[in-house]
């Protein structure tokens, strides 16, 4: 049985930073490109980050270019996203997905961002002064 579990969301101030964490289970995690998704309140989901399994490719939502960053821990089976420069726009519920065996996180797969299979509860990120 596919688990995701997320945590690290909170209230964070406007330019501030925040790490999420994401443990998976129930698979062979590294065979996995993986997202991070998120919602934000009145809206629907939106892709954030992409990272392939092996980590050699990964790929932002164009809004968080620059400041977010995805890694992962295969030995631990734990999705990571580094939040930098965080801004009240970023306030969403944030959700790591298991998105495409053997995957590699290009514009091509990207057009089916939301075909990912299983996802987690989510973890609320906040963004307020």
């Amino acid at each position: 049985q596919v688990q995701l579990v997320e945590s690290g969301g909170g209230f964070v101030e406007p330019g501030g930073s925040l790490t999420l964490s994401c443990t998976g289970s129930g698979f062979t995690f590294r065979n996995f490109a993986m997202m991070w998704v998120r919602q934000a309140p009145g809206k629907g989901l939106e892709w954030v980050s992409c990272i392939s399994g092996g980590a050699l490719n990964s790929a932002y939502q164009e809004s968080t270019k620059g400041r977010f960053t995805v890694t992962r821990d295969n030995s631990n089976n734990i999705l990571y996203l580094q939040m930098n420069r965080v801004n009240p726009e970023d306030t969403a519920v944030y959700f790591c997905a298991r998105f495409r065996e053997k995957g590699l996180c290009l514009d091509s797969e990207l057009r089916r961002w939301n075909e990912f299979d299983s996802r987690g509860q989510g973890t609320q990120v906040t963004v307020s002064s």
